[in-house]
């Protein structure tokens, strides 16, 4: 089966707490992503910055400027480690509004890649000839259709 190596993004865009978050949206804007890990100086997971939480904006008037450290989510960030399995990973994506979860490695939790939907997407668009081979209880439901 498939691991969450093969899958995941491995040169993953992020920034820090310090970040102003105006640079944040540009790096969100100009590089077609929903969100951007946010790490320390050792890539020690520290939170996450998403399209969601840069919405709030639009809400605070007076408060268009800031840190990435004022508008991150930072409780129950949920990550997978590079050694988890993917099914896990699918499961967690599938059942949460998540878009993308955060690959770590180790007990300090060094960000080393982001598995997001369309990673998985596309490994299954390139893996055609796989899914269709091979049996499912899918498939045996539409085959009893036919």
């Amino acid at each position: 089966m498939f691991k969450i190596e093969d899958i995941m993004t491995k040169d993953v865009i992020t920034v820090n707490r310090k970040t102003e978050i105006q640079e944040a949206i540009r790096i969100i804007v100009e590089n077609n992503i929903t969100g951007l890990p946010v790490v320390d100086d050792n890539m020690k997971l520290v939170g996450i910055i998403s399209e969601k939480d840069v919405m709030t904006l639009l809400y605070n008037v007076g408060s268009r400027t800031g840190r990435v450290e004022d508008f991150m989510t930072t409780r129950k960030i949920v990550s997978f480690d590079i050694e988890d399995n993917l099914v896990d990973v699918c499961d967690c994506l599938l059942k949460n509004h998540f878009r993308r979860v955060p690959i770590v490695k180790g007990p300090k939790k060094k960000l080393v890649g982001i598995i997001t939907r369309k990673n998985i997407v596309q490994r299954i668009f390139e893996c055609q000839d796989f899914f269709r081979d091979t049996p499912h209880k899918h498939n045996k439901l539409v085959d009893a259709k036919a």
